[in-house]
């Protein structure tokens, strides 16, 4: 994985400005500690930080491959996983290669077959080729959001980086919010609108979308997206095309020249992958698979089961890396170092995040960090197969909003009235939720029930997973540690689409059809557990450390955020002994502890980021 950065400007000679590109590329170092470089010509800069996975000694970028008396550059992000075939074909149209990196590959595919290679490509990805012949900028980014790619226009410049952080390192980009940057963050945090940036006139790129910024200006288009159409296969039929489609996605994303690990919390996904790569790494007769899981300083003690949350992960851990014959590693978290952390995780997203979720996970990563270069985990699994107890419970299907965005009554009444005012949250959250339903792929004719799980399973594969992905990425890269995603693969993604709510959920089990498509591979105790989150501390000192902290943040006066909340609302919620959230208010694990601790992070963000409110 690596980062990548750079603007193009119509009316600027850039050759002058290399020490702004240099800077904006160096403000993303930590995706990238391998190697750097850039390129730049009359109107384009182009940067690149490089974490080294294929072709340590060949993939470089820039990468500049000439076509006749034009070239082409290429800054880029990601791994494909369908390399070798892609690359035979392109031998096949004459083509030679230099190395064996998926980055020689990628632009040569671009060159060949230009926009429409993306039709072709299998992988995570965040790109940038400029082609001398066309005067073009062509970015892209993959099917279903896994590599970030922002971007921002300022008269005739176009800025672009993988994180906000490179964009803010350019002066033209300043870190202003208007009302609508204020409310994603105070109202739809930790998660984000699709394609929206938070800073103003700043946008992310969408996921399953490509850009072209030439002289005539800014064309964006839409290449991939979900289909709905009759699922026509039975049940084994289906479960078997479940297991086909899995195991091809995690045994090609198991290729890397570099040590390669997977986490494990015990739970199905996880475990299932932990367990197809264990089996490719006995059958090429390699030492055992490294796999590590995250805990928390006397977690068991404080910890009480609930229904988002039915029981930690210690025992099914240690239940599956026996099994599998792993080589298995524990990260130990204590309150002091996750609470000192919540800052590092605000810089790692450039946003206020999942609090210690965001936390604990920069954490882990960190100490994985020590031992591998490439992780696989099981992220998606639940949003497209229904693992969320939304997906379960009908008041969900009724509510008529976003199902894991709950307690908006309660966190506005921690707001001034005056910012009330202005972000009117209840109807911003209604156009958002009604804006994304306009979206859905709608199958005539299907049952209002189908019809319905289908409404939010696109609510949850837009939003819910791109929250996830977005920590999962930024928490990852912060220390250089790239963790693949097979359930992300679009492929699988398409397929289980498809499949109806009466056959996923075969069993009376939540992900029934995943189930049954993974008999034999894990033992039967994993296969039935009871899907629980990824975990987080139920330390009381946690919960008691967040709410001195607020308190010192309410007794100064300089605070920026002073000026956003009820501080007479806040200090009561503080000083009460009852549960201000008796549900989460975000996902699953977000409650009283994670809204104190994402108070702190947006005052961090506010003062770190200068952060200036129109």
């Amino acid at each position: 994985m690596c980062g990548i950065t750079g603007w193009i400007d119509w009316n600027d000679d850039l050759t002058r400005q290399r020490p702004t590109l240099e800077a904006m590329n160096e403000n993303q170092f930590h995706r990238g500690p391998d190697a750097g470089g850039t390129w730049i010509s009359t109107h384009v800069a182009l940067g690149h930080r490089r974490l080294a996975v294929v072709d340590p000694t060949g993939g470089g970028q820039p990468m500049l491959r000439r076509r006749g008396d034009y070239i082409y550059v290429m800054v880029y992000n990601g791994e494909l996983y369908n390399t070798p075939e892609l690359r035979r074909e392109l031998v096949t149209r004459g083509y030679t290669f230099s190395g064996h990196s998926d980055t020689e590959v990628l632009l040569l595919s671009y060159i060949e077959w230009g926009e429409d290679c993306l039709q072709r490509l299998n992988g995570i990805y965040a790109l940038a080729i400029w082609s001398e012949r066309d005067q073009s900028l062509f970015m892209a980014r993959d099917r279903l959001g896994v590599k970030p790619l922002f971007y921002a226009r300022r008269g005739s410049a176009l800025f672009f980086g993988s994180e906000l952080k490179s964009l803010l390192a350019h002066p033209a980009i300043q870190p202003e919010l208007d009302a609508d940057g204020l409310t994603e963050v105070l109202i739809m945090g930790p998660g984000r609108t699709p394609g929206h940036g938070v800073f103003r006139n700043v946008a992310e790129l969408k996921p399953g979308y490509y850009l072209v910024y030439n002289r005539s200006g800014l064309r964006i288009q839409r290449y991939w997206q979900l289909e709905s159409r009759p699922h026509e296969d039975d049940l084994n039929t289906t479960a078997a095309k479940v297991r086909k489609l899995f195991h091809d996605a995690v045994t090609r994303q198991l290729v890397a020249d570099v040590p390669v690990c997977t986490l494990l919390s015990g739970g199905l996904d996880s475990s299932a992958i932990t367990a197809v790569a264990a089996e490719a790494w006995r059958q090429a007769g390699a030492k055992p698979l490294q796999t590590w899981s995250v805990d928390f300083f006397d977690n068991e003690r404080y910890f009480v089961p609930d229904l988002f949350q039915p029981n930690t992960d210690a025992h099914w851990v240690q239940r599956v890396s026996e099994s599998l014959g792993t080589d298995h590693h524990t990260v130990i978290i204590d309150t002091p170092e996750l609470v000192d952390a919540l800052a590092a995780a605000v810089r790692a997203r450039d946003l206020p995040g999942m609090a210690d979720v965001d936390a604990s996970l920069y954490l882990f990563s960190r100490a994985i960090k020590q031992s591998a270069t490439v992780a696989l985990s099981g992220e998606c699994a639940d949003e497209i197969f229904g693992g969320y107890p939304w997906f379960h419970r009908p008041q969900a299907a009724a509510e008529g909003t976003f199902p894991w965005l709950r307690g908006l009554a309660e966190r506005m009444h921690m707001l001034a009235p005056e910012v009330i005012d202005l972000l009117r949250p209840v109807e911003y959250v209604n156009r958002r939720y009604q804006e994304t339903l306009a979206e859905v792929p709608r199958l005539p004719g299907e049952k209002t029930g189908e019809a319905r799980l289908r409404e939010l399973m696109y609510l949850t594969i837009n939003w819910f997973k791109a929250t996830l992905l977005d920590r999962k990425d930024r928490m990852s890269m912060a220390v250089g540690l790239e963790v693949r995603v097979p359930f992300c693969d679009h492929r699988l993604v398409e397929y289980a689409w498809n499949i109806p709510g009466s056959m996923k959920n075969y069993g009376g089990k939540e992900k029934g059809i995943l189930r049954r498509a993974l008999t034999d591979l894990l033992p039967e105790e994993v296969l039935s557990r009871r899907k629980s989150p990824y975990p987080k501390s139920h330390h009381p000192a946690y919960l008691k450390t967040v709410r001195k902290i607020v308190t010192e943040i309410l007794a100064d006066s300089s605070s920026p955020l002073l000026p956003l909340i009820n501080r007479n609302n806040v200090r009561r919620m503080i000083q009460s002994n009852a549960m201000y959230f008796n549900k989460p208010f975000y996902g699953q694990l977000m409650t009283d502890a994670q809204y104190l601790a994402y108070l702190i992070q947006v005052d961090t963000w506010l003062r770190e980021y200068n952060v200036i409110i129109r």
